[in-house]
């Protein structure tokens, strides 16, 4: 199984906190705890390895389609005004990654990137409508070669504290380009323009790179 780059750190320290424990428990010398901790602290082990797995995907990349950023549950579909990027009224499509979701987050549609913004916030939970305004955040505004705008958000969580995206203004991407991660709980917003064609519905499950979750207004 492969692991996302961002998790070895985590990963390192867990394995280093699971052997100290393990130690001085050892230490005290009472054989049942010893065997009842090692099982919890492998366990704990075993699950910080698994949230960070990034599996392989292979987008479709239809023309007219848009995909889903993350794996998770649709949450909310509503009409807003968007102020950054498209600057104009648009649906915003959230989805909500619990902490057994695939946490990698990928590029919804190719095109080129041209608004990058890292925004510090407050942990919400991250289900919340106004955790889009006062979590901590990144917004990135990418153009499509069919001259639509998009915008997508990376949305921290109660228990998440940190995003991670290699996305800046001017690159070119693919859809289905695996371009971040946030942690331990999170949600991802998709923001289309008005006239797109909503592919899912509240409480649908998605998956990065492979759900189509609209169409362009031109389709």
């Amino acid at each position: 199984m492969k692991i996302a780059s961002e998790g070895w750190g985590t990963i390192g320290v867990v394995f280093l906190a699971v052997l100290v424990l393990q130690f001085l428990v050892l230490l005290l010398g009472i054989t049942w705890l010893s065997w009842i901790m090692g099982i919890i602290l492998i366990s704990m082990f075993a699950l910080v390895f698994f949230f960070f797995r990034d599996p392989e995907r292979e987008c479709p990349d239809e023309l007219n389609r848009i995909y889903s950023p993350a794996d998770g549950k649709v949450v909310q579909i509503e009409t807003i005004d968007e102020p950054l990027y498209l600057k104009e009224k648009a649906i915003q499509i959230s989805i909500f990654l619990s902490p057994l979701n695939v946490h990698v987050n990928r590029v919804p549609v190719s095109g080129e990137v041209k608004f990058v913004q890292y925004v510090p916030g407050v942990s919400l939970m991250a289900w919340e409508k106004e955790a889009s305004e006062l979590n901590e955040r990144a917004n990135f505004g990418l153009l499509h070669p069919n001259g639509y705008k998009l915008l997508f958000r990376q949305i921290t969580g109660f228990l998440a504290r940190r995003i991670s995206y290699d996305l800046q203004e001017g690159d070119k991407v693919d859809a289905g380009q695996r371009f971040g991660i946030m942690k331990f709980g999170s949600r991802m917003d998709v923001v289309v323009p008005q006239g797109s064609t909503i592919l899912v519905n509240i409480g649908d499950t998605v998956k990065a790179a492979t759900s189509e979750i609209a169409e362009w207004p031109s389709a």
